[in-house]
């Protein structure tokens, strides 16, 4: 297969891991006969830097045109002024909603070889593997937002809304992912508050009832949903839910592992290229010093490789090889490794080794 792929480093570790993203593709490229072009365009900080914009339009027309993107992450605290006219997060929503990255994939998967690196007992973490589908191009993210001054001060809103199409869509992805897995579905929502939620249960009822019978599925209000993360993670298997409510339960469910430099996510759309990366931020405490975890990064180029290429044979053997790295004993620092940690580009360096070895 010839394919070309977009590299969006952007800032703080994002440079770091994204090379050794590179680096994996590059050995599947060899092992496999393909031929990965790879591009490298600005977005975030760097891009508002450079360009004055976190997303610049050269790098959204390449983006277009890629069968694939890989992104590091954007942000940092140079940029955090909350005057300022734009900020690297600018870029990540607005590439998103030009190539209408509109369903967001996050595995949450405890490996057996990394029990002992979650915060929680292992009688509770061991055997979890949910995946979310966030949706992404709507809720408070997206709706009306305003700051207006009255006679007690400044009044600053924003504004939820879904329609029924786009809750359609995203449960349809879920449901459709369950039936490959254990054919169950669990909806996320605040039904009993939120008008919004009212109207995205009631689609999910009927999407769920109409075009998938075989599929069970079942409601959990959002408040619920955050205690039954922690206190019994392996009642679920697939979880939908908005935008916001999916952001900060991934987030949540990312400590499962032991590790934010663990997982990956994939943005999709129809039609389209996928955007895919790793969910841990840029880190600039530790940006430069070769210590951040790439395994996310890896991960993310195999989902890619799934989902934009249909290589699963590809992408199986990138997941192969990450878990013989880690039951080999290898660590980074933020796994607690008992053995020397090793660096960014050491662990990037087993897992090609992984790879070419199988």
């Amino acid at each position: 297969m010839d394919a070309r792929i977009v590299l969006l480093p952007g800032d703080g570790i994002g440079p770091e891991v994204i090379a050794e993203g590179r680096k994996t593709l590059e050995a599947i490229a060899g092992r496999f006969g393909h031929q990965f072009v790879f591009e490298s365009h600005p977005i975030g900080g760097c891009a508002i830097d450079e360009f004055g914009t976190a997303l610049p339009n050269s790098t959204v027309a390449a983006c277009r045109t890629a069968q694939g993107i890989l992104l590091g992450a954007v942000g940092g605290p140079k940029w955090d002024d909350p005057t300022a006219k734009t900020r690297p997060e600018a870029g990540l929503l607005g590439i998103r909603k030009a190539l209408g990255l509109f369903a967001n994939l996050r595995p949450i998967q405890v490996l057996p070889q990394l029990v002992a690196a979650s915060p929680l007992k292992a009688e509770i973490v061991s055997g979890t593997d949910i995946l979310f589908f966030r949706e992404l191009t709507g809720g408070l993210y997206f709706g009306k937002s305003a700051r207006e001054k009255d006679a007690s001060g400044e009044v600053a809103y924003n504004t939820m809304i879904y329609s029924t199409h786009e809750v359609e869509r995203i449960v349809r992805l879920a449901a459709q992912a369950a039936r490959g897995r254990k054919k169950k579905v669990t909806s996320v929502d605040k039904a009993n508050v939120l008008e919004v939620s009212r109207l995205w249960r009631q689609v999910v009822e009927r999407v769920m009832k109409e075009e998938f019978p075989d599929v069970a599925y079942e409601h959990v209000l959002v408040d619920a949903m955050a205690m039954y993360l922690i206190s019994k993670p392996t009642k679920f298997d697939v979880v939908v839910t908005e935008n916001m409510f999916g952001d900060i339960l991934t987030d949540e469910g990312s400590m499962l592992p032991g590790s934010l430099g663990l997982l990956p996510s994939a943005s999709l759309g129809d039609p389209g290229p996928g955007l895919y990366e790793p969910i841990h931020g840029s880190a600039p405490d530790i940006a430069g010093k070769g210590i951040a975890n790439p395994l996310a990064t890896i991960l993310a180029a195999a989902m890619l490789l799934r989902h934009s290429l249909n290589l699963e044979t590809e992408a199986a053997a990138i997941e192969a090889a990450v878990n013989k790295v880690l039951s080999d004993g290898h660590r980074t620092a933020d796994l607690m490794g008992t053995s020397a940690p090793k660096s960014t580009t050491e662990m990037g360096d087993l897992v090609v080794a992984a790879l070419r070895a199988a």
